[in-house]
């Protein structure tokens, strides 16, 4: 069976996983460029699961330290006067 020439021989190199990753890092760089990852690839990433404290939940916490500021307004966080 004759070999295809017409192919990209960029295209036919296999790549690593890392090299996939590493290119669609740089992609994401670009603005407006929406780069999809697998979980595995994002996970080769460095990605991780957001456990951060809401900002309300932050913000409530705030109430339980000694001497905690108030918001400069005068309200209580929630938008009220106390």
């Amino acid at each position: 069976m004759p070999e295809n020439h017409d192919e990209d021989p960029i295209q036919a190199e296999p790549t690593s996983a890392e090299d996939t990753v590493h290119q669609k890092l740089v992609d994401a760089t670009s603005p407006g460029y929406e780069a999809e990852f697998s979980p595995e690839e994002a996970e080769r990433a460095g990605a991780f699961p957001e456990d951060a404290l809401s900002e309300e939940d932050a913000r409530e916490s705030s109430v339980d330290l000694p001497g905690a500021a108030t918001p400069a307004n005068g309200e209580d966080g929630k938008g009220r006067r106390p």
